[in-house]
């Protein structure tokens, strides 16, 4: 089993700048893909981004393009969304999550950490 530990969250004004670790223990995460997720007050949870853990290429949704970046550690088990430019909209609880290699779905993830945006 893997348990994902994410902190890094919290309030900041709007064009501010949060970093989010996501800290796994329990296995090595070096071959697993590894996500991060939103989910905002009465919506659905939403993917936000992700990294392959052979070639560390990065996914993200439109939404965060440009905005946010992924980037792991696998020495230290952990994976990383840094998030600048925030907006008002970027407000969630935010989750990491792994994907076990041939997993169609992510299998593990974390408690999430509150990121409140402020205007």
């Amino acid at each position: 089993q893997v348990q994902l530990v994410e902190s890094g969250g919290g309030l900041v004004q709007a064009g501010g700048s949060l970093r989010l670790s996501c800290a796994a223990s329990g296995r090595t995460i070096s071959t697993y893909t590894m996500g991060w997720f939103r989910q905002a007050p009465q919506k659905e949870r939403e993917f936000v981004g992700a990294i392959t853990w052979a070639d560390y290429r990065t996914y993200y949704a439109d939404s965060v393009k440009g905005r946010f970046t992924i980037s792991r550690d696998n020495a230290k088990n952990t994976v990383y969304l840094q998030m600048n430019s925030l907006k008002f909209e970027d407000t969630a609880v935010y989750y990491c999550a792994s994907k076990t290699p041939g997993s169609v779905s992510y299998d593990y993830w974390g408690q999430g950490t509150q990121v409140t945006v402020s205007f």
